[in-house]
């Protein structure tokens, strides 16, 4: 079972990357944009930027349903309320970019530039191990395994070795979500849902956990040292022992 879960998600990938379209500038991409409406958006569904500098431009009246952005660079773009299911966004740079609202599944976002992105009510299920998500605003994201829809085997966000300092997750449902060595110092998870995540080696030095809900979680070797732990779940959590600094 745990090599289907890692699989699947890379299986996708793999089969969108062989369909794609052919290759666009910059300049043709910013004339769709510019001719683009609600009603008729901007049709890059399927189509290949990879390595494009696309920063600072307006998506929001785009379709990019299953295109290929490796590598590109759309920082400080705004994609707000897109739908970016089965797109190809590994090691792709989204600094500063405006994701708030986005649904994300299907997706490898390994190794990506994340830093301080709007990911705020966002819907994902993808992999972004490795990602730097340091300073990223992750308030209300909805992260959690949808338990209802995993004939595929378990389909989670997976953000083992991330880098996500600093970042705001205030209320984000990350129930069951892969958090392996991930860094969350001085993170705010105030009234997260961590139910089930797998925190094994987290680092959450200085993080304000208040409220946070950890029940059933694991926390093999988990560094919770200064943090701010007021009213915070750990039923059935599985590896406080060894985890340093919970009482």
């Amino acid at each position: 079972m745990r090599i289907i879960n890692t699989l699947i998600p890379v299986f996708l990938v793999s089969v969108f990357q062989i369909s794609v379209a052919a290759e666009l500038q910059r300049s043709e991409v910013e004339a769709m944009l510019n001719k683009a409406s609600k009603s008729k958006p901007a049709n890059l569904r399927r189509k290949d930027l990879t390595d494009l500098d696309l920063s600072h431009l307006d998506f929001r009246n785009a379709d990019l349903w299953g295109a290929d952005l490796r590598r590109a660079n759309l920082s400080y773009s705004n994609l707000s309320g897109l739908v970016l299911d089965l797109t190809v966004m590994t090691g792709i740079n989204l600094e500063g970019a405006d994701l708030s609202n986005v649904s994300i599944f299907g997706v490898s976002m390994m190794r990506s530039n994340l830093k301080n992105v709007n990911f705020s009510g966002s819907r994902v299920t993808a992999i972004m191990d490795n990602a730097d998500l340091s300073g990223a605003d992750l308030s209300n994201v909805n992260w959690e395994a949808d338990m209802k829809n995993q004939s595929m085997g378990l389909m989670r966000a997976s953000l083992k070795k991330a880098n996500l300092r600093g970042a705001n997750l205030q209320n984000a449902k990350l129930g069951r979500a892969m958090l392996k060595f991930a860094d969350l110092s001085n993170a705010n998870l105030e009234n997260a849902d961590l139910f089930s995540a797998v925190l094994d080696g987290a680092i959450f030095n200085g993080a304000n956990l208040n409220g946070a809900d950890f029940s059933q979680s694991k926390v093999f070797d988990a560094d919770f040292t200064e943090s701010m732990i007021k009213g915070a779940v750990f039923d059935g959590v599985k590896g406080r022992h060894s985890a340093r600094g919970l009482k």
